[in-house]
This record gives C-alpha cells, structure tokens and sequence, in this order.
C-alpha cells in the first residue's frame, strides 16, 4: 500500500473526533484504570490514551465505526502518549507502551474491517487491485501541553517549562512506539507552536536516520510519510506563538512533508479562508480537517454533518484539498457525509516547482 499512489487519484477521508466518540461511553474512573491500574495512587479518568492499554475494545470500536463511514486513515489514539504530558497522571513511563498499544488497537481494526469487507477479486480470484481502497494508520503526535515558545509564567517571559532536548527525547520515544506498533504515516497536528512541532520534525528525522525502514517505504525514502496539521487559533490567522500561515508553511517544509494542512480551533466556515490561501503556497498535498462548527455556550459542538459534508464538498470543488476529515465534535455520521460528497471529485493537483538556487 503506498498513499502517495492513492493521493494521486482521489481525495482521502480522515477521521474524525476521538475524544467526542469516548465521551458516549460515559466512563468512570474504574473503567480507566482497568485491572491493571486499579491501585493507581492518583485520578486517571480523562486520560483517554490509557485505554488503549485498559479498554482496547472501545478504541479499537471507535475506529471501526469510522472506517465503516468511509474513512480511509485513522489516527491512532496517541494524542497525549509522550512522557511530558502523561506526567499529569504520573504515568511518564507508560509512553513507549501506549503508543505501541494504540497503532495495534487501529491495525487491529483496520484488520476486521477487511474481514468484513472483503477486497474485490478478479475472475482470476486475484485481488483487484483497481477497485480496492486500502486504509492506513497515522501515527498521532498531539502539541504537548508544555510550549517551547511561550511562557506559563506572566512575570517571567523568558521561563519555559521544558527545553527543546527534552521536547525531541520525549517525541522520539512516542514515534519509535508508533513505528514498532506498525503505523503508515506520522502526523504532527494540532500545532499552536513552531518550536514544539520543529522539535517533532527533528525527533523523526533522528528516529529514521538512527534506523531506516529496510529498503525504504516501496523502495522510496527510509522513513514513513510526515504529515503536518497546524492550528489557527482566532481570526487574526495565526497560530497561538504568533506565526502567520506563510510563516508557519515555510518554517516546516524542510521536514519535506506527505501533506500539510490545519484542524482544530475552527469549525469549517471560519477555517474557509485559510485553507483556500494555504491551496495556493502549499507544494505539497494539502489536508483540512475542521471541528464540527465553534462550541456552543455548553462547550458542545452543534454542527449537523450534513452541513459540514456541503463546507468539505465546496473545499474540494474548488481544487483546495487532498486529504479532509473532523476534527472535535465530528462523529462517523460527520465522516460519513464527508465521504459521500467528495468520492467523486477530483483532488488538488500538486503544482509544478521550480528548482532555483538560493
């Protein structure tokens, strides 16, 4: 399976909220900490990684009900799985684990969704290679709930909480558990901060440079597909450290990215303009996936999918995008109607760059 061949002759669909789709389970605290952890001496409820650890059934569930709308790439339920922000639950040293847990939780089911949707076969009772839509596994690297480029600490802007080392150490730890657990791509989203996602960038060029994938992805680079998914926080278009798009574009693009593209913070209509302008400087395949409309005076997302189904449509219409999804608040239902309103269009073409010296 290589996404890039797939990238090229259709739009992909990415999945939508994780967190939204725990929340119907109404949990408690016993459920989180499962057998394993009952004895955990502090609160666990609202660490939704762990329970690719202590509920696999209900994540791996999750990920069914998506691929059964339509989605053709889950994220792995891996948002938080590195040892700084896992340091809320004083559970720093299950990072490796959770990561290599969740990416088997999505393969696993990715592996039932064949099962029951078995791939077309040709008279020859060959796989059909021309009518199969194969799914993938991206790996998900959350921004850290600790910043390279602010301060927490309003009488000190020069304090930072963590250092740029221990940033790289901690995503390097979260990456090698995505690759052993066997996702296809990385994606580093949700960035409000340069310097963090930088500093992810760098940890899986050093991962990969430390060990190459043997013979590369199909005989191509020697390391997974990089996709990149920042955040514009408000109507100013910038990110939270202060970057505009442009700026934030051109600071990545070395990593030499699959995809780039923005989700969160914005429901579709707010997030209109900024992937139209992201179109046109982008040379690389462009994805959005936004939240199903702004949060209402409860915190909750009131969106129909119907509705954020037409937003995508008119997205990829326009020749905007490659790869579009949800992101809070969105549901299979949203995915769904996602789905049915792009299969049949055209993705972004990817423009022609010319090589100049610098």
């Amino acid at each position: 399976m290589d996404i890039r061949k797939e990238l090229e002759n259709r739009i992909l669909v990415i999945d939508g909220a994780m967190g939204t789709m725990i929340q119907r389970h109404k949990l408690q605290e016993a459920d989180y900490r499962g057998e394993r952890f009952k004895d955990w001496h502090s609160d666990v409820k609202g660490n939704n990684d762990l329970l690719s650890i202590t509920q696999p059934q209900i994540i791996t569930g999750i990920h069914k009900q998506y691929l059964d709308a339509g989605a053709d790439i889950i994220e792995t339920n891996t948002f938080s799985s590195t040892s700084i922000a896992q340091a809320d639950y004083d559970m720093q040293s299950l990072a490796y684990e959770l990561n290599v847990a969740a990416a088997k939780c999505a393969r696993e089911a990715i592996e039932e969704y064949y099962s029951q949707n078995p791939r077309p076969t040709s008279s020859s009772g060959r796989a059909n290679l021309k009518n199969q839509h194969p799914k993938f596994v991206a790996g998900a690297i959350g921004p850290l709930n600790k910043t390279l480029s602010l301060s927490p600490d309003v009488n000190n802007p020069g304090y930072r909480a963590v250092t740029f080392d221990q940033v790289v150490t901690a995503y390097y730890e979260q990456i090698k558990g995505l690759v052993d657990g066997g996702v296809d791509v990385l994606l580093i989203e949700t960035i409000f901060d340069t310097l963090n996602a930088k500093a992810a960038i760098f940890a899986i060029k050093k991962y990969f440079h430390e060990h190459p994938l043997p013979g590369g992805v199909k005989g191509g680079s020697p390391e997974l597909p990089i996709m990149i998914s920042g955040t514009i926080t408000d109507a100013s278009g910038r990110t939270l450290s202060g970057q505009t798009l442009e700026a934030f574009y051109i600071s990545v693009m070395h990593a030499n990215p699959l995809s780039i593209g923005l989700n969160c913070a914005l429901g579709a209509h707010e997030m209109r303009p900024h992937i139209e302008e992201l179109s046109q400087i982008a040379s690389c395949y462009v994805s959005a996936y936004p939240n199903a409309g702004l949060p209402n005076a409860m915190g909750e997302y009131d969106e129909n999918p119907e509705d954020t189904g037409h937003y995508l449509e008119e997205w990829a219409k326009e020749g905007w995008v490659n790869i579009v999804g949800g992101c809070c608040g969105t549901t299979p239902d949203h995915i769904k109607h996602i789905a049915d309103h792009v299969k049949k269009l055209q993705p972004r073409e990817l423009p022609v760059v010319e090589e100049q010296l610098q």
